[in-house]
């Protein structure tokens, strides 16, 4: 069986702020951490049934980069929700609030 690492070192600040994410994937062809500035974290707890989260963000995260980096994670969780369903009602909804959202955060222009 294959494995792979997923790695990620937060710097933080004396108040536990996060002021640098860096990022590493053992199956990915660069060799070295990559910084990011926000990451979601999503993971299901079987025996809890509930998922656990972590989400962080450095302090020089724009405002207008954390509206974009939410529209499109809201965008991809439908692709992943129809892929691991199938539930093409479901994924429309998803898709639906997720432009919802760009309207009204300013991501996009009113609908025509």
């Amino acid at each position: 069986m294959k494995t792979a690492e997923i790695k990620i070192t937060v710097s933080l600040d004396d108040k536990n702020l996060p002021e640098s994410i860096l990022w590493y994937s053992s199956d990915s062809e660069n060799t070295q951490e990559l910084p990011c500035k926000s990451m979601i974290l999503a993971l299901w707890d079987q025996q809890y049934q509930n998922s656990l989260r972590l989400d962080l963000w450095t302090k020089d995260m724009p405002v207008d980069e954390m509206k974009r980096f939410f529209y499109e994670n809201f965008a991809s969780m439908a692709d992943t929700y129809v892929r691991a369903t199938n539930d093409e009602e479901g994924a429309r909804s998803i898709r639906k609030f997720a432009d919802e959202f760009a309207l009204s955060t300013g991501l996009k222009g009113e609908k025509k």
